[in-house]
């Protein structure tokens, strides 16, 4: 459903039809990670150092023959490259005639970043560099983003936070966990406990790695080795790491729900009500967003999934079709003046 902000009713969402053979929404949350044949795509790799001396990897998509706008684009947690997301949109949007480039959160690119301190769920600064840092390379051309999952919830933070002096001239946030404390929760009940498990694995193992040979920066060993569940792994290891209090405090100050009212900038949230990461009450309402905000809601999508078609062998990824025609239409409709102050 699109939602109208003089409404709340639901209707369908008029672009997204699940695949018949994938209505369950951990077969389309599972299916595009295990089974989706990832086609060869051409990639130009850049680290860009920060201000505090670490950096950041980014992974430019293919550079379509007339380049346009730059869509920058954020994985979800421990995601990367790799993401089965992220190949196909690189393409998608490169076949639109956009710049696309992947910004991988701090450690993610497969080396560990060189400060104790890594990413998490309400960390903005590093993107608002990394912006920065595009649209000086291109002023007078048009800047987006793209948010999956955890990286949704940052975009969507960051917008809210800079309001009318953000950047981007459009931005897009897929599948995010609005309220980070009910998505932590809800991933340690049923089924959904095998991607907290798979998530879980993936973090302790990234974290082992990169304090192996180093100090621990505040997190305590014997804690880390007690870590059974998503909550118990922010509570050791992202809050003492980042300077909150502890996993409650983390949620709290990072979650993006509280910041949507404030967005500026013409946003497109794509979610599922049947998202196994997150409760179907915590998905924001028209009265939550502000007016530069367009919900699209759907019965059914899973997380990060949204496949359509009428045969398991010629599948249809609708965020593929879905965000390059939202982002080209605002492009369009508001492009970068040359003595732009939004540089």
């Amino acid at each position: 459903m699109t939602i109208d902000h003089a409404s709340t009713s639901t209707n369908p969402m008029t672009g997204f039809k699940p695949a018949w053979w994938l209505r369950n929404r951990h077969l389309q949350t599972i299916w595009p990670v295990l089974l989706r044949r990832r086609a060869p795509i051409t990639l130009t790799e850049e680290r860009l150092e920060l201000p505090d001396g670490d950096f950041i990897d980014l992974a430019w998509g293919p550079c379509p023959s007339t380049p346009g706008p730059t869509a920058l684009l954020l994985h979800g947690l421990e995601g990367s490259i790799d993401s089965h997301y992220i190949g196909g949109m690189l393409a998608a949007l490169s076949g639109a005639g956009w710049r696309s480039v992947l910004m991988h959160f701090r450690g993610c690119s497969g080396e560990p970043n060189r400060l104790a301190r890594r990413y998490h769920s309400g960390e903005t600064s590093d993107l608002a560099y990394v912006a920065a840092t595009l649209r000086a390379r291109h002023p007078d051309s048009p800047l987006c983003a793209v948010g999956f999952s955890l990286g949704g919830n940052v975009l969507l933070k960051w917008l809210g936070e800079t309001g009318a002096a953000n950047p981007l001239t459009a931005a897009v946030a897929v599948s995010v966990p609005f309220e980070l404390d009910r998505s932590v929760k809800m991933l340690e009940q049923g089924f959904a406990r095998v991607y907290e498990r798979y998530l879980l694995r993936r973090l302790l193992r990234s974290t082992r790695r990169k304090f192996a040979s180093r100090d621990t920066a505040g997190i305590d060993p014997a804690a880390l080795a007690k870590v059974r569940t998503l909550w118990n792994f922010d509570d050791a290891v992202t809050a003492p790491l980042h300077g909150f209090r502890d996993a409650r405090d983390y949620y709290r100050q990072s979650s993006s729900r509280p910041f949507l009212a404030s967005i500026a900038v013409p946003t497109l949230v794509v979610h599922a009500l049947d998202d196994p990461f997150l409760p179907r009450d915590s998905v924001p309402r028209a009265v939550d967003v502000s007016d530069s905000v367009t919900l699209e809601l759907s019965e059914h999508g899973g997380h990060v999934g949204f496949i359509g078609g009428a045969s398991p062998w010629r599948p249809y990824y609708y965020l593929e079709q879905r965000i390059p025609q939202y982002l080209s239409a605002h492009c369009a409709e508001q492009p970068i003046p040359t003595n732009s102050s939004r540089s």
